[in-house]
């Protein structure tokens, strides 16, 4: 038995002496290579591909033995001390890279920065360097400002390497973040002059269309629709139900993405924004209104149940909305009718 376990262990150790003089080679062969590359850089005759294959390569062998730190400190020094190589824009992308490979990401932000505003484009087996540092600083970034920039830079500079519809939404939004709302509309505007605006699907805007068409209409409608407050909307309704005046109805309505629809329906559905007269229901019915507000109505949204419309949908709960509309202060925090909904709340 004890001759068993001292076999397995003399087997064990020599595995192991093996595999560190295995180890050993591999490192002494290494070592050799990188001292020979780093020899044949001071070669000042070498010319500027061959430089550039040279430090490629010594990187390289440095990153694939997941020497990050190294891989690292060689670019970097390199760069500062060769400011005229003309790869140095390529050298820094290596290094933001290799940040985002340790999971330090405001560090490789702040590369992937410096190489925009500072070191010119350069193509690198076909690629754009600045292309690619805006493509990871749009998805690592998460100040407005920088992103309305790199968006900006996008579209402006590789139009035919994005989706530009695509851009122009992610534009208005980030502005809507930064309070510039008529930049914010703008970018709406141009989104939906896009061909493919109303069909593209935008990851995160489930919506994309409808609600930039919402925002430009509204924007561009006259908006004297509004109410100060749901109070004066809510009596305003009322009184015109009472007195069967379909008129005031009417105008009472907004003019601008009002909709008409059961509770199971969207807002974007086809046949959701209706454009019809309140006449058309009144006549011969006897309208009815609940005295209180639903019990469900917020801060921001109110319903208001009514009854008598149509023999089919007798139940109809008109909806009352805070206007949401930072661009105008005048119209911001007034209230609309925006629309109604058919039948019992579900």
């Amino acid at each position: 038995m004890l001759q068993k376990a001292a076999c397995a262990l003399i087997c064990a150790l020599m595995l192991l002496t093996a595999s560190c003089r295995k180890e050993t080679a591999a490192q002494k062969k290494f070592s050799t290579t990188q001292a020979q590359l780093l020899t044949l850089l001071k070669d000042e005759t070498l010319s500027d591909k061959t430089r550039y294959a040279v430090i490629n390569r010594v990187a390289n062998n440095l990153y694939s033995r997941k020497d990050y730190n190294q891989t690292i400190l060689f670019l970097t020094d390199w760069v500062e001390s060769h400011p005229e190589d003309p790869y140095n824009t390529y050298w820094l992308l290596l290094v933001a890279q290799t940040y985002l490979e340790t999971e330090a990401e405001p560090v490789a932000e702040y590369y992937f920065e410096r190489i925009l505003r500072n070191y010119g484009d350069l193509l690198v087996q076909g690629k754009s360097v600045h292309f690619l540092c805006l493509q990871h600083l749009i998805q690592i970034s998460t100040a407005p400002t920088n992103r309305i920039f790199y968006f900006n830079q996008l579209i402006t500079r590789f139009p035919s390497n994005v989706s530009i519809t695509e851009m122009y939404i992610r534009l208005a939004k980030e502005y809507e973040k930064e309070g510039e709302w008529e930049q914010a509309l703008k970018s709406y505007a141009q989104f939906l002059e896009q061909p493919d605006a109303s069909t593209i699907q935008i990851t995160g805007m489930p919506n994309a269309y409808d609600s930039a068409r919402q925002m430009v209409n509204f924007a561009n409608s006259q908006k004297d629709w509004t109410f100060e407050s749901l109070a004066a909307l809510e009596s305003a309704v009322k009184n015109a139900i009472s007195r069967y005046d379909w008129r005031s109805l009417d105008r009472y309505r907004s003019k601008v993405n009002f909709f008409a629809m059961s509770w199971k329906a969207s807002e974007e559905a086809e046949n959701a924004l209706e454009s019809f007269s309140m006449h058309d229901f009144m006549r011969g019915n006897r309208i009815r209104y609940s005295a209180e507000l639903d019990d469900t109505s917020t801060p921001n949204e109110a319903y208001l149940r009514t009854t008598g419309w149509s023999l089919y949908i007798n139940v109809w709960y008109l909806y009352f909305r805070k206007i949401n509309f930072p661009v105008d202060p005048e119209i911001h925090g007034r209230w609309e009718w925006a629309g109604i909904y058919f039948g019992e709340k579900l």
